[in-house]
């Protein structure tokens, strides 16, 4: 399933304004649906606009990369960095030793496949 990267800014607003209007809408938004329906239901008491207020202080506090990595399942909205460079030569690199332990039997098919795909998400 395709997912749309999430805003800070978007998520921050959505959740100011359930201070004054229907508490909840940002947890829609960050895909947290069970939460924003219990906002909805606690809009009658003064618990969720508290807490809707928190959390936009929150989403504002929080850098980029923090909240991708909450939020976007640690997607970077930038892809092409030098640096993104240097760490797919550096996890290419481990593959081909993590392969090499493989091929001399020093580790299991199945634990050269879970680290694999653990490198692997470090990329995507």
């Amino acid at each position: 399933m395709l997912t749309k990267r999430k805003s800070r800014s978007v998520a921050a607003i959505l959740a100011f304004s359930g201070t004054l209007t229907i508490s909840g809408l940002h947890k829609f938004y960050l895909g947290q649906p069970l939460w924003g329906l219990v906002y909805v239901l606690l809009s009658w008491t003064p618990i969720p606009k508290v807490a809707s207020a928190i959390e936009g202080v929150w989403y504002l506090a929080l850098d980029e990369e923090a909240f991708d990595r909450n939020f976007n399942l640690g997607k970077s909205l930038i892809k092409n960095s030098p640096q993104m460079g240097n760490q797919v030569g550096a996890i290419a690199e481990a593959l081909r030793e993590l392969d090499a332990l493989r091929q001399d039997g020093l580790i299991s098919e199945y634990e050269f496949e879970q680290k694999r795909r653990q490198m692997l998400d470090q990329i995507s």
